[in-house]
């Protein structure tokens, strides 16, 4: 009997990607999201750390073994994408390029998959990450649809990245490091927005833009970037953003933002609305109502309504690492924060300040980045630590010959922060003892670090700080 002639489509093989360095924050987020959205995912590292290890195994996209192998790059593959962690001699990189694959950086990749939806792109030496997390909070909040690529894992969202078929727009913080080992270009010139924010500049990534000005024309770039009928929403006040935020091009809509206007009583922020309502936010400090300011003009434009932003943002509970909140007590609390630039540094403590006035704050840093390490970089930091009344400055000496950078002093770092009476302490035991021998009644705790402070026991210090 004659087989039967079936009329029906052929299935579509899933694509097949293979992520060089995919142990990174974002590359494993990205290898999370391609494989939700149907993908074959692979992955390749040389080191892999918690959580990505945990959360790669789970999704059965863990590597068998770390380390690279050329043999794992086919012809078969769809695309390579390739993070900053890899080098340009990587043997998988350079077997890709030997195949003629497609290979795209982790920004290349994002606008490759947004390519129909409208881009928004937070950019700004400061703030980025809470600006993204406000309008991602929101427009969940209003069960709006939307895609996004946010560098910190923020709370009720699983995934630091979401490609998806059906979202009208993506929410993309724009990071202006650069695209990977082969790409020089900072991240954000790669998106091409149709929104654009530069929340504030200042001088970082002494290692690969040695000058304030090379650093600052990178935002000069993504601001001549906005298209016809773009829109660029910039901190009015910042001195740097007014250097290059200038209302230049006619088809572009240019919109300044301050700090939203507010109230603080008892250690509480009240916004304040057009109608002289207010609204009780969690989070706090200038540099906060700041951020809330760029998203509410972000969110306009997406057509969220003022009543209708507010009614959200009292409910959101901040980026995760930047002011959270380890523990309370009675007269004491304390704060983690992920500062570690200048601005960041002078806008956190001021916030802290100015929040509880009547306490007195000890603040603690760690230099732990190659621009906070480097004697060249250090004096940006005079007077940006002067907010606290007990103020610590901590650092590794490992850390420093880990980067090649020289010995440092701890009379150098008192004189780049202009301040006599700072404490430097290079032992992190040393730093724990300290830190719990001083009086803390009436008095707030704030850690400041990108990293771990060595791997000092934060919680149970701050069990004994604020009871």
């Amino acid at each position: 009997m004659e087989q039967e002639t079936r009329n029906e489509k052929p299935e579509t093989s899933p694509e097949a990607i293979h992520l060089i360095a995919v142990g990174g924050s974002i590359m494993h987020n990205l290898a999370l999201a391609l494989q939700r959205r149907g993908a074959r995912v692979t992955g390749s590292d040389d080191e892999i750390f918690e959580p990505a290890r945990s959360r790669l195994a789970a999704a059965g996209v863990l590597p068998a073994q770390e380390g690279w192998f050329p043999e794992s790059i086919h012809a078969g593959l769809s695309a390579v994408i390739v993070g900053m962690h890899a080098r340009a001699d990587n043997p998988e990189l350079l077997r890709a390029q030997e195949l003629g694959l497609k290979i795209y950086s982790f920004p290349e990749y994002i606008y490759e998959a947004s390519r129909d939806k409208q881009r928004i792109v937070i950019g700004g030496s400061h703030g980025k990450t809470s600006i993204t997390a406000l309008i991602l909070h929101v427009l969940r909040f209003h069960n709006r649809q939307f895609d996004y690529a946010v560098g910190a894992q923020l709370a009720g969202f699983d995934l630091m990245v979401q490609l998806s078929e059906e979202a009208p727009i993506i929410i993309i913080e724009g990071d202006e490091y650069l695209s990977s080992p082969i790409d020089r270009r900072p991240k954000f010139h790669l998106y091409q927005h149709h929104i654009g924010v530069i929340s504030g500049i200042s001088w970082d990534h002494i290692n690969v833009f040695p000058t304030e000005d090379i650093y600052r024309e990178q935002f000069r770039i993504f601001a001549d970037m906005t298209p016809k009928a773009g829109v660029l929403i910039y901190d009015r006040d910042d001195e740097q953003t007014q250097l290059i935020a200038v209302p230049t091009n006619p088809d572009v809509t240019y919109i300044g933002y301050g700090p939203h206007e507010h109230v603080i009583r008892n250690g509480k922020t009240f916004l304040m609305t057009k109608k002289d309502e207010e609204v009780p936010i969690q989070v706090f400090g200038e540099h906060n109502l700041r951020n809330i300011s760029a998203a509410k003009e972000v969110c306009k434009q997406l057509g969220i309504k003022g009543k209708d932003f507010f009614k959200a943002v009292a409910s959101f509970p901040g980026a995760a690492r930047r002011l959270e909140l380890l523990r309370e007590g009675q007269t004491s609390v304390v704060y983690k924060d992920f500062a570690h630039a200048p601005s960041k540094l002078k806008a956190t403590t001021n916030a802290l300040k100015q929040q509880y006035p009547q306490r007195r704050l000890v603040a603690c840093l760690e230099l732990h980045t190659f621009s906070s390490l480097n004697p060249a970089f250090l004096p940006q930091y005079a007077h940006c630590f002067d907010a606290p009344d007990l103020a610590v400055v901590y650092f590794n000496p490992h850390v420093l010959e880990h980067k090649r950078l020289p010995p440092l002093p701890a009379a150098t770092v008192a004189e780049a922060f202009q301040r006599p009476d700072l404490k430097v302490i290079t032992d992190s035991a040393e730093l724990a003892a300290f830190l719990r021998a001083q009086p803390w009644d009436s008095a707030n705790l704030l850690l400041m670090s990108s990293g771990t402070f060595d791997g000092m026991d934060l919680a149970g210090l701050a069990s004994e700080v604020a009871r």
